[in-house]
């Protein structure tokens, strides 16, 4: 429920603040400078795999802060702190791929935790990304409004007085404190960024001081349905719970996709 909820809401914050109905914690660089950092865990320190949660961490917000970095010395608007987590993410994979390359026995660790999974975690795990992602929630919540302005577009919420680059630096870091807690003990479950925020706004609309709160309470139930789905299917064997997800989310991405081809061709 934990992972569920966080990862949701970092998906809110970022559509919200990039205006892109397909903006995830992958398109800023979360997920790469994750999946760096443990693989360099597992590469080179192989007896404290136990460290793997906090590398999955510390390589989110390093990368997530090395983006809005590039993005603010050239401009930091919707569209170059896309380019810049595009750029940021090749550079962090090509990195990976070598150490996977030199390393090849970290690959079925990291395999494990790109699938994503709930399988091995335990009270222990979840104390400081718990913490970390209950704070970041009442954060959101409390400036809720000015994400409501700040998706009305930057001339418009500079017109009303919001410091545009301070808050979408906010929303960009909150999300990838949800988005980096989530990721050190769960893994990369993919698509609960994308579909549940698109599930909240089609319940209630489009006003994030309702809309925080509501996905929070989706993300959380769907990762638990997701999660009860992959150990009751295939019984007595246990599926990852991140291939669940992508069973379910890769149908919804496409219909995106196509919805948002044909609002382009029909303006």
């Amino acid at each position: 429920m934990l992972a569920g909820c966080a990862l949701s809401l970092a998906g809110l914050m970022l559509q919200t603040v990039l205006n892109n109905a397909l903006a995830g914690p992958s398109i800023i660089g979360v997920t790469s400078g994750a999946g760096l950092f443990t693989a360099l865990v597992t590469a080179l320190f192989p007896p404290y795999l136990t460290l793997m949660p906090l590398a999955a961490f510390a390589g989110a917000l390093i990368a997530t802060l090395l983006v809005f970095f590039i993005a603010k010395k050239t401009g930091a608007s919707r569209i170059t702190i896309v380019l810049s987590g595009a750029a940021v993410s090749s550079f962090i994979g090509a990195f990976t791929d070598t150490i996977l390359t030199i390393w090849p026995d970290t690959v079925l660790i990291r395999t494990s935790f790109v699938i994503g999974g709930l399988a091995g975690v335990t009270m222990d795990s979840i104390k400081l990304p718990g913490i970390i992602i209950f704070i970041s929630f009442f954060i959101g919540l409390i400036f809720s409004y000015d994400m409501n302005v700040l998706s009305l577009g930057d001339e418009t919420a500079k017109s009303l007085g919001l410091n545009v680059s301070r808050y979408r630096f906010l929303f960009i870091v909150l999300s990838s404190l949800l988005a980096g807690s989530a990721i050190s003990f769960a893994g990369l479950l993919s698509f609960i960024g994308l579909i549940v925020p698109h599930a909240g706004r089609f319940i209630i609309g489009s006003d994030n001081r309702l809309l925080v709160p509501v996905t929070a309470l989706l993300g959380s139930s769907f990762a638990l349905f997701c999660d009860l789905l992959a150990r009751t299917l295939f019984a007595p064997y246990e599926v990852p719970v991140g291939i669940i997800m992508s069973f379910l989310g890769g149908p919804f991405f496409i219909y995106l996709l196509l919805k948002q081809r044909r609002r382009l061709i029909d303006a």
